[in-house]
């Protein structure tokens, strides 16, 4: 099985190296088209890479589902038919493109203003497409670290009730949503009793900051639990896990680099400007000012997927690819958006490239994540 981690190569990108160069053979490569999968058949091992040391392999990309029944954050305040529909299509789509790992958690789509859980949505798209035949699907969820939970009981106790919804007796990968407020060695035991029974295949975590990381680590490899992955924020104009250890670390620990927001929340697509910024949530974060900023590293990230035949979004995801140990999963509310994913895959920048976006990148002000920190 291929994988972007292996042995002491681990954090060395998926790039080619900075001679090779000619425009028509990077033409070819580019134009490779990604694994599909089709209505009943499985993606080929050689197109997956392993979580870490446990035994769960998944596509090379993944979807996010935060936006499937949110209606806090994503869809305008609103989820209906319309929106239903599409994010069926964005499952379908991913699953005809080789695209099989769907990362949920139990808060996404709580059920508030008019919201549908994203784990139950999950649940009804994964059953209407096994009418059409086997399917292969690895499915992530995550732990709500709140305030009133204590012990490993609790983690057993959601675990359960996610799986209610996802209608399945067990789910590939577990996590930690974020560090809790106290308590967290006892959810770190409840993970490895949930691994131990059978109920999840791999665990990890998520937001976790490199010492936590190591000690969540540690504690599990007490158990003879290896510690799967560590879900993080991560995308060219955020680079933090670079730059705070983590990213070192996951390496050095064999620990997965699971990728969300790898486009910056559709930031790194191109379709915002400083003229027509984000709305919502987002608009706070991406605002004009930033976005000017941003758009001689956007011409250039242009300028390299014309010469690919690429656009920004796959440009983007391709240089998060190319760090090595990482699994990017962006949000899909459409068929569209994960059809562009796909484009993503077969092909690789340079290693100059990657180089050149990279200092390009450091030119724009960091965006602050205090959760990281904690």
């Amino acid at each position: 099985m291929a994988s972007l981690q292996v042995g002491a190569g681990r954090g060395v990108g998926c790039c080619f190296g900075p001679l090779d160069g000619r425009r028509q053979e990077r033409r070819a490569m580019a134009a490779l088209r990604p694994p599909r999968a089709g209505a009943g058949a499985k993606v080929a091992e050689e197109d997956k890479v392993r979580l870490g040391e446990s035994s769960v392999a998944v596509s090379k990309l993944g979807i996010g589902a935060w936006s499937w029944g949110d209606t806090t954050y994503w869809n305008d305040s609103e989820w209906d038919d319309r929106r239903l529909k599409e994010a069926k299509a964005a499952f379908d789509a991913s699953i005809d493109n080789g695209m099989t790992f769907f990362d949920t958690a139990e808060v996404y789509g709580t059920a508030l203003m008019g919201a549908v859980n994203s784990e139950s949505l999950l649940g009804d798209f994964i059953r209407e497409r096994q009418q059409k035949g086997a399917v292969d699907v690895t499915v992530a969820t995550k732990f709500a670290a709140l305030p009133w939970r204590f012990g490993r009981g609790s983690v057993l106790s959601a675990l359960k009730k996610s799986l209610e919804r996802l209608g399945l007796p067990s789910v590939e990968l577990y996590q930690l949503h974020w560090p809790g407020l106290w308590g967290n060695e006892g959810y770190l035991d409840g993970l490895a009793d949930a691994y131990e029974q059978g109920l999840v295949k791999a665990v990890g975590v998520s937001n976790y900051n490199e010492k936590r990381l190591r000690d969540a680590h540690g504690r599990l490899k007490k158990r003879g639990v290896p510690l799967a992955v560590n879900q993080v924020n991560y995308s060219l104009i955020y680079r933090t896990p670079e730059e705070n250890g983590v990213k070192a670390a996951c390496d050095e620990l064999g620990v997965t680099l699971i990728a969300y927001s790898p486009i910056a929340q559709g930031v790194l697509s191109g379709k915002y400007t400083p003229e027509n910024p984000p709305t919502g949530p987002r608009g706070n974060t991406y605002t004009p000012e930033f976005l000017t900023k941003l758009q001689p590293l956007m011409n250039r990230i242009k300028e390299i997927g014309v010469s690919y035949g690429k656009n920004p979004t796959q440009v983007s995801l391709n240089w998060l690819t190319c760090q090595g140990n990482v699994v990017p999963i962006p949000g899909a509310k459409n068929a569209g958006q994960a059809m562009e994913f796909a484009g993503a895959l077969g092909w690789s920048l340079t290693f100059d490239e990657v180089e050149e976006l990279r200092t390009l990148a450091r030119e724009i002000k960091g965006i602050k994540m205090p959760i990281e920190e904690s």
